[in-house]
């Protein structure tokens, strides 16, 4: 039997590379999937590429209260418990020192990376069975600061606090809460933030980040489901609360 047979999973940020990558897996798994993410065209052009009878979709903004129930009523009627939930949606916002960042950029990233997680578990929670398990993407730079990206970082250290606090809530009906923290990933977030710190020579900037990581190459989004999967497993069944470095070595040193 496969690992996921039967099981229900929702993915936010599902249209992403890590998103669509790690619904992959849980299909070949066995599992039934429902994607999120802000644009249909992108959840659409998914779905094609799948053709697969258990994918879903749904198009919302995870940072509205309204489309998040929305999303959460989608996965009932489709599912009626969720056993999964991939709290994947985040976006990275602008490379600027906080003098010049704009205030609608950082309330934009804290919204998606901090208010979308937290309102997703809100209204998927309820729908969780027990024994359920909820992956949450960080970012190393939730362990860490770096410069000109305040937003960001402030909002990855925010979901580090968040997942312990929920895992404390939910250890009681054994719905375990973990976070996964890469290190940068090569797919389209690191193409616009090697932009957003070198404009005329992305090349370098990504160059620049390798050598910052031990193992010498950015992580893949395949590495980041393999983590994903894992945590979702009965694989992990006494992981609850923990924040997982998955950087290549980046946070050792």
């Amino acid at each position: 039997m496969k690992r996921f047979e039967n099981k229900a999973t929702l993915i936010t940020g599902g249209a992403g590379g890590i998103g669509k990558e790690t619904a992959k897996r849980f299909i070949n798994e066995g599992a039934q999937v429902m994607l999120v993410d802000l644009k249909e065209d992108d959840l659409k052009k998914a779905q094609e590429e799948f053709d697969n009878d258990n994918l879903h979709y749904i198009a919302a903004d995870v940072s509205k209260t309204d489309e998040v129930k929305n999303y959460a009523r989608k996965a009932e009627d489709l599912f009626g418990k969720v056993d999964v939930f991939f709290n994947n949606a985040g976006i990275e916002g602008q490379v600027k020192p906080i003098t010049d960042y704009p205030v609608e950029e950082f309330d934009k990233v804290m919204a998606v990376n901090v208010r979308g997680v937290w309102l997703g578990m809100k209204y998927i929670i309820p729908l969780m069975n027990d024994g359920g398990s909820i992956i949450i993407t960080s970012s190393v730079g939730g362990f860490r600061g770096t410069a000109n990206v305040s937003a960001y970082v402030a909002s990855k250290h925010a979901l580090n606090g968040m997942t312990r606090s929920v895992a404390l809530e939910l250890a009681e009906k054994n719905i375990r809460v973990n976070a996964i923290n890469p290190s940068p990933v090569d797919n389209r977030m690191m193409r616009s933030l090697e932009k957003g710190f070198s404009p005329d020579d992305a090349e370098n900037a990504k160059s620049q980040f390798e050598q910052m990581i031990p193992l010498g190459r950015y992580a893949t989004n395949d590495d980041i489901a393999n983590l994903a999967l894992f945590l979702a497993s009965d694989d992990s069944s006494f992981i609850t609360g923990a924040i997982h470095a998955i950087d290549g070595g980046m946070t050792a040193k």
